[in-house]
């Protein structure tokens, strides 16, 4: 009986952002129901801190394509009470926050009855919190596996049921993806009028399904020759904002997958640090990863952005998440946490071209891969990325990675490798050869040009 009971109460509990929805289409014109910021209410990009909070609900760990499947089977992790004990963990850290739902193909369309549930509450979601919903495409790695045109009809079909799930005529603002092609971003803008997409994992190299190492880890606009690129001009310009997937650690990001032991997408993420470490070490991880870009990254560029994926079928404790946001919450009460898409196009708002030009400063946290006795420098704009790394005091700083982008740059036929890295003259890996650190001083002079225009202190 008490069983019973308690299922009964579970079910109806978790149909009261369903309610909420259906009585905000009652209330509210559609015009501000499919709206994700208030009219007057965006917040500018300068002067601002802003965190993105994604998550994915699948059906298979990586669904490669419409009717293949890699990996295990997560039904069981996928329920209707962890959705909402997940969005519940979210309001209590950071009562406000917008998130982020991305549902692949099979979970828009699983007819079992925890999927019908959960496409519902999510619905609801949107009218009760203003969360963005939309599609994934592939589960992540789309182009590692399938051709161009078949991610573009996914995309297109995708989003079409995304809305219908919605409905009043609901279209969202953006794409998460992993990775997705300069290709199908371009038909994103094009066709599909959306001009935000979650299209590159900054740093990843050798984990996972699919490598993207070699972009800038803030937005920027792709270019036509490969997504990893920023746009040169007119001539190779895509209008879709290009996200990074989740905030790392700088010195943890600088290895090869698990070199030495460490695991190199150590960050935010809370596979990296409370999987690895429990929750105390793990939230200490997590807080210095977000104060790298909050403080030291928000005085440098006068913005900053922390983003994070918690996957719904992770085992954690979704306590843990509140743990975090609270945190942030004390520490920059002004934060503003809004859906990927909001952010994407307040970006977009403020940057007509890629005229942006990023600093980064970290210390390491002395946690796994982020080196206590380190200090990371990085550079990021239209025309290369540089990082330098040196001891704690600034000490026999050496070049680890240069990454041209004004040389041509061409990306691997979708569907024919996981490789999709653009690795330039040194990269931060160090896998090759000719990625050895060096004073940059040593760099070949049209290097050394290229840099002194930028940052002509650099090379004194």
């Amino acid at each position: 009986m008490y069983n019973y009971c308690f299922k009964t109460v579970s079910l109806l509990y978790s149909r009261i952002p369903v309610l909420i929805g259906y009585l905000s289409l009652l209330f509210f014109p559609a015009s501000y129901l499919t709206a994700q910021t208030p009219a007057g209410k965006e917040p500018d990009l300068m002067g601002n801190r802003f965190l993105t909070l994604n998550t994915v609900i699948r059906v298979n760990q990586i669904e490669v394509s419409r009717d293949r499947n890699v990996g295990e089977d997560e039904r069981r992790l996928h329920t209707p009470e962890r959705v909402v004990t997940f969005r519940e963990a979210i309001a209590k850290g950071l009562p406000g926050a917008r998130i982020t739902w991305a549902l692949s193909w099979l979970a828009l369309h699983d007819t079992s009855d925890n999927y019908r549930r959960i496409r519902k509450i999510v619905a609801g979601y949107h009218y009760q919190y203003g969360d963005e919903v939309t599609f994934i495409p592939g589960a992540y790695f789309a182009n590692a596996y399938n051709s161009t045109d078949q991610v573009n009809k996914d995309l297109h079909e995708g989003l079409l049921s995304v809305s219908e799930m919605v409905g009043n005529h609901y279209r969202p603002l953006s794409i998460l993806a992993g990775f997705l092609s300069s290709k199908n971003q371009a038909y994103l803008a094009k066709e599909e009028g959306i001009h935000v997409c979650q299209g590159n994992i900054w740093s990843q190299y050798s984990i996972d399904n699919q490598d993207g190492d070699g972009a800038v880890c803030y937005p920027f606009y792709p270019s036509s020759q490969h997504f990893c690129k920023p746009a040169q001009g007119k001539d190779d310009f895509i209008d879709c904002v290009n996200l990074d997937g989740w905030t790392c650690d700088f010195l943890a990001a600088r290895r090869a997958g698990f070199s030495g032991g460490f695991n190199s997408r150590m960050g935010v993420g809370p596979i990296e640090t409370l999987g690895k470490y429990g929750v105390k070490v793990g939230l200490e991880e997590m807080v210095h990863t977000t104060a790298v870009h909050f403080d030291k990254g928000f005085a440098l560029n006068g913005f900053a952005w922390v983003t994070n994926c918690w996957e719904l079928s992770l085992p954690y404790d979704a306590g843990d998440m509140t743990l975090w946001l609270q945190e942030i919450k004390k520490r920059w009460s002004g934060v503003q946490c809004i859906t990927q898409g909001e952010f994407g196009l307040i970006w977009r708002k403020h940057y007509k071209q890629n005229t942006f030009d990023y600093r980064f400063e970290e210390e390491g946290s002395g946690i796994g891969g982020s080196d206590k006795d380190k200090k990371i420098r990085w550079f990021m704009n239209k025309d290369f990325r540089l990082a330098l790394l040196s001891g704690i005091n600034g000490e026999n700083e050496k070049v680890i990675d240069l990454t041209r982008y004004d040389l041509p740059a061409k990306e691997p036929e979708s569907g024919s490798t996981r490789n999709w890295s653009l690795l330039g003259e040194i990269n931060q890996k160090g896998i090759r050869e000719q990625d050895k650190p060096v004073p940059i001083n040593n760099l070949p002079e049209e290097d050394k040009a290229l840099i002194g225009k930028r940052y002509p202190v650099l090379l004194k």
